[in-house]
Formats: C-alpha cells, structure tokens, sequence
C-alpha cells in the first residue's frame, strides 16, 4: 500500500470549503471527478459509518475515524458495497481493507490549503495520482465561488394572484414562514429597483427572532424578481405562467453557517406554506 499525498491553496474560509467537501448539495459535484452521480451515506460525525456509493450501487463503506469540523477528516474503509449490498470483508496481503483517506484544512493568510493523503494499492495509485487532482480542483471552484441553490413550486392560481399575494405585506405576513412555530410580524416592502425591503420572522414563543432585508435590483410585474439581501447575496425568481397555474423558480446563493441542505429546506418550505396559503385564499 502506497500513502498519496494531494494539496491545493483555495480562496476560501474553513467553513465554506468543509461544507463544499461534505454538504449533500456540493459532495456530488466534486466527486463526479471520481464518478458521475456519487454520493455519500452518512451522519459525518465522528464514530459514524459512511457508504460512498455510485449510482448503480457499487462501492465502499467506511468509518470515520477522527473529525473536527472545519479542521480535519479521517476515514478509515472496511469494505466494499455490491448492488447497495455490503460485501464481506476480504483479509490478506492485497487487500485495502484498514486503508484511510483525510483531509486536512488549514486556514493562512490566501485562504485555506486543502491536504489529501490516500492509501492505495499499486493496482489504483495511477487512477487517483490522475483523479484526486481534478477533484480538488472542483472543489476549489466550488469554495471560491457562490453556491446557488434552487427551489421551486406551481401553484393552482393565476398570476395575477399569485404576484399580489407574494408581495403585499398584508399577505405576506400570512404565509412566510417554514412552518407552524414560527411567524413573520412585521413587513414592509417598497417594490421598485432600489427599493428597500424588511419583515421580521420570530419565534412564537419569542425564544428567537431575526429580521430579512435587502434592496431591490429589479422588478418585472408578473415575470421576475431580483434583490441583494444586506449581507450581499443575490436572490433571483421567476414567474411564469401555465395553464390554470403559476410557477414559481427562486435562485438564491447559499450562507457559510449551515449547511446547504438545511437553508434549501427551510426555503423550500416557506415557498411550499405559500403555495397552501395562496390556493386556499
């Protein structure tokens, strides 16, 4: 068994590049240097089993062995996985069973360098020597770059409604919320291109609360809508209309807290308790 060893400087934070690595929303990306549509199965916590699989249910599964969140990674792999079917582990002298594979990321004054090390068998040194560098390569894009995230949903309405509903704050207050524990009290929304928009969302218990603004780059009445949030992310939606129903396609670029997964569900269902909300009204 022959250890690798990988590095690349990206322009990034520590949190940003660990999301891009593991978040179910960018993993795929970067491993499809590896194989188109791979994806991982896993809690990522330290202890924890992971299946990285292939679409067709080939594989490996793995154990984590150490993790520090934004700081370093360590798989150790146990086996392989045959149609979704974890195989017997196979002992001996040429078996990669007890290999490990980590990552390692450590913050300087350009950002961060990324270093891999890889335990492979001579059989797959050349396959990862030519692999594992273009990997690392989308996942620099990745880090360097905004993430945008996608959300959509039709609604049984006409467009008309659908528009009025989604921007009047007499409505809005109604409906923009991810679901029945939360409510939005307050919201004002000057709809023109540089218009200032703000509504408040809280807890209704009043354990927690946060306010949502930003300016507005442009308006097209029925057909899109365009704004800078005031930490400088971009939101964009289209409205098209269809028969008997309005689609609704919102492209927002992703934060560096919580994970991509996380902020693409909780918009989604805000999206989602609009669309109940305008078909019942």
């Amino acid at each position: 068994m022959k250890k690798l060893y990988f590095e690349i400087q990206i322009k990034a934070t520590p949190q940003k590049l660990w999301l891009v690595l593991w978040d179910k929303l960018t993993y795929g990306k970067w491993t499809s240097a590896f194989t188109e549509g791979s994806y991982a199965v896993s809690d990522w916590k330290q202890g924890s089993k992971v299946q990285f699989l292939s679409p067709d249910g080939g594989g490996l599964f793995s154990v984590i062995d150490e993790c520090r969140p934004n700081e370093y990674m360590a798989f150790k792999h146990i086996g392989e996985i045959q149609n979704f079917i974890e195989l017997p582990v196979v002992e001996g002298p040429d078996s990669w069973s007890g290999s490990m594979e980590t990552y390692s990321l450590k913050e300087n004054n350009d950002g961060v360098l990324l270093k891999c090390t890889l335990d492979a068998t001579e059989e797959m040194e050349k396959y990862f020597s030519t692999l594992f560098p273009k990997a690392m390569s989308i996942a620099k894009e990745l880090a360097e770059n905004p993430i945008d995230i996608t959300i959509e949903t039709t609604i049984l309405a006409p467009i008309d409604i659908v528009w009025k509903y989604f921007n009047l704050p007499e409505h809005v207050t109604k409906w923009n919320a991810a679901n029945d524990d939360w409510h939005t009290t307050h919201d004002f929304n000057d709809l023109k291109p540089g218009g200032k928009f703000s509504y408040r969302m809280e807890a209704k218990d009043n354990s927690f609360g946060f306010d949502f603004s930003g300016t507005y780059n442009s308006i097209q009445k029925n057909e899109a809508i365009s704004y800078t949030l005031d930490d400088g992310r971009n939101v964009n939606l289209a409205f098209s209309n269809e028969e008997n129903s309005t689609k609704i396609i919102e492209i927002f670029e992703a934060e560096n807290e919580y994970s991509f997964e996380i902020q693409q569900t909780g918009w989604q269902m805000i999206l989602n308790n609009f669309k109940k909300y305008t078909e019942s009204n």
